[in-house]
Parts: structure tokens; sequence; C-alpha cells
């Protein structure tokens, strides 16, 4: 079994050519003063790892950049917008489909949707089998509160600053998505967190990951893409 596409040689591949692969997508955002600019691409890296080892399917490396402009009012964030993005995808995809005979990204950031629908989709119009998974569970909050800091402190507990956990703006996304588009999240939390980091257990990170974990697994079981290629 090839666990870490990136450890793979090519004549491994060659002698037996997978005929999927999982490839995480994140992103490189701030995610408050407690949580580190890669808490995306952690999750779902490791969302893609534990599917991986399930299904027997390898993980490629994780692509670490994604759509983020909502953050850019932060220091660390590193956006390259939603149409670099899809071209990334789409030349990943075509690339990847050469030996490959399906893949599935495994998203861990909300702002990289669209990307994905337009690259996916067009992906797909082409005659490749791609799809696209969210790391996300019902119920979740928006960005670096509860959901993202229990995942954190099961997965990565090291990395989390428990003694700068401060609660953020906890309003409903609905309520907040006039503001978040004229001024992105700093527009309505001066420390980027939406929702409330001090209630997260380990525990409940335990919970929420194997959530993602066996929804994830379950649309790709399933293999039923949208119009949008998001398996559901």
């Amino acid at each position: 079994m090839l666990g870490e596409l990136g450890s793979a040689t090519s004549s491994q591949l060659s002698v037996s050519t997978p005929s999927s692969i999982l490839i995480p997508l994140g992103s490189t955002e701030q995610h408050g003063p407690h949580l580190p600019l890669d808490t995306d691409t952690r999750i779902a890296t490791a969302v893609a790892s534990a599917i991986g080892a399930r299904l027997e399917w390898p993980v490629a490396p994780a692509i670490s950049y994604g759509a983020s402009g909502e953050h850019q009012g932060f220091a660390g964030t590193i956006s390259i917008g939603t149409e670099a993005l899809s071209t990334l995808l789409v030349e990943y995809g075509r690339s990847a489909t050469c030996w490959a005979q399906r893949l599935v990204f495994v998203n861990g950031h909300g702002g990289n949707v669209s990307a994905l629908a337009q690259a996916v989709g067009l992906l797909r119009s082409e005659g490749r089998d791609a799809g696209w998974c969210p790391c996300a569970v019902p119920g979740g909050d928006a960005h670096a509160g509860h959901t993202e800091t229990s995942v954190l402190l099961h997965i990565s507990p090291n990395v989390v600053r428990t003694d700068r956990m401060r609660a953020g703006n906890d309003a409903p996304l609905r309520e907040l998505l006039p503001s978040l588009r004229r001024g992105g999240v700093a527009a309505v939390s001066g420390i980027g967190v939406l929702g409330d980091p001090t209630t997260a257990t380990a525990a409940q990170g335990r919970r929420i990951f194997a959530e993602m974990v066996d929804g994830g697994a379950r649309r790709i079981a399933r293999w039923l893409p949208g119009s949008d290629g998001m398996l559901t």
C-alpha cells in the first residue's frame, strides 16, 4: 500500500498505479491569536490521511495556499485568490489524471469552494473522474472557534496556544455575511475569530475529527458528484 504519494517513487507507481489519490487542500491564513497559519492545511491533511488509510488510497502532498482574501487584513495571510487557485487545480487535475484514474480534493478551507466548483466542474466536463469533499460537520462554528480549536487539540495539541484563546464574534454567519463581504473578517472580529475557542477540548476534537473522516469516506464510497463536483 502506498500511504504518502510524495514518498513513493515513479517506478513504484508504474508497477502498481493507484486508481485513486486524495489531495489535501488548505490555506495559509490567520486563525486568531491561538492557532497556526496552517490550521486548515493541517486539518485537511489529517482527514485525508485517515480516509486514505481506511480506503487504501495514496495521499498526495497538500496544496497549502488557497483563496483567503477575507483574511487579508491580518498578518501572515497569503492568498492566491479564486481564479489562480482554480487554474492551479485544473492543471493539477489534468496532470494527475494522466496516470491516476480518480482524484479527490479534501478541502479544509471554506474560501476555496468557488475555485473547487469551477475547477472540478471543468475537469469533469473534460471526462476526468474528479471530485471534492469538505472537512466539515453540522453545527460547526465559522473560523478558529470551538470546532477548529478542538480538532487541533486532538491532532496537533502542541501548536495550540491555549493561553491566548479568546472568544470572538459568535453571531450566526448569515448575519455577518454583509459585513464580511465588504470588509473581510477584520470588519467583524478584531482578533480574527468567529466563534468561541475557550470551550474547545481534545475530546470534542476527537469526535469532530471522526465525523469529518466518516463523512468524507462515505461521500467517496457513494461517488455521487454534484454539478459543482462536490461528493454528496
